[in-house]
């Protein structure tokens, strides 16, 4: 399927590694122009030289000066942001009872306000282009959440809210907003997490063993495995472009059906 998306620019926030990178990279085979965010000056430039019409940039997205900062470079490269990403998060493991205020607050500074102060910088030029993609990770723990780590269930769940409420701002303006919530994405660092896991529960040698099991006893899904981070990438690039111009103000669950299951 053709997107149609030459000429767009994308800014893809933590594209240096993980789902960020495929995402990335599959903008670009649809002819978009990427901007690679990292947080570290040359965290993603070795990346950008492997991706065809790409180029980095870099800043802190917690604090105000670092998003002035990444989007003085982007518009230093390019006139307009056409797609906003926001794929950077993060996960901190923990429980209810060993979580303090500073816990609560570092997760929401990161996975809330990091794309609050990234929507702020891009949304004048998007108004006046008349026409602008924002598109949000999430998960669909903000939906069904598990009982760990309920500072991270919150913050994803207050960045779905927040694109229910952006796209209800951003009504006849051209712009649409979207938040894609995976289940388990078979990561390089999940992957080993469960190797590990599977040695000491004998789930198997093999990851379509070990794959097997995690669907039986962590992840139920009619599908009967976990998601491809290319997948993630798909729906992503359909949302950016103009195919989906109808499709606006939703939590999109990418789970294999998993949630269903518990409803």
């Amino acid at each position: 399927m053709n997107l149609h998306l030459g000429g767009k620019v994308a800014l893809i926030s933590g594209a240096h590694r993980g789902t960020g990178e495929i995402i990335a990279r599959q903008l670009a085979e649809e002819g978009a122009y990427v901007l690679l965010h990292g947080f570290e000056q040359n965290s993603t430039q070795i990346l950008a030289q492997n991706i065809k019409n790409a180029h980095p940039v870099w800043g802190d997205l917690c604090t105000d000066d670092g998003v002035t900062q990444i989007l003085q470079q982007a518009l230093q490269q390019h006139s307009q942001i056409d797609i906003l990403v926001n794929n950077y998060g993060t996960a901190t493991p923990g429980k209810w009872q060993n979580f303090d205020s500073e816990h609560w607050v570092d997760i929401y500074q990161k996975n809330v306000l990091s794309a609050a102060r990234l929507i702020a910088a891009v949304l004048p030029q998007m108004k006046q282009l008349g026409w602008g993609r924002i598109i949000q990770l999430g998960t669909i723990g903000s939906l069904n959440p598990n009982k760990i780590m309920p500072h991270y269930y919150a913050s994803k769940a207050a960045l779905a809210n927040m694109t229910a409420s952006l796209c209800k701002e951003l009504a006849d303006t051209g712009i649409t907003v979207n938040t894609v919530s995976p289940g388990l994405i078979l990561t390089e660092e999940l992957k080993m997490a469960y190797e590990i896991k599977a040695a000491r529960k004998g789930w198997g040698g093999s990851w379509p063993e070990i794959e097997k099991a995690i669907v039986k006893h962590e992840f139920p899904n009619p599908v009967g495995r976990i998601a491809r981070r290319e997948e993630i990438a798909d729906l992503v690039c359909f949302l950016a472009s103009d195919k989906a111009d109808f499709i606006n103000g939703q939590n999109i669950r990418i789970d294999g059906g998993a949630l269903s299951l518990s409803l």
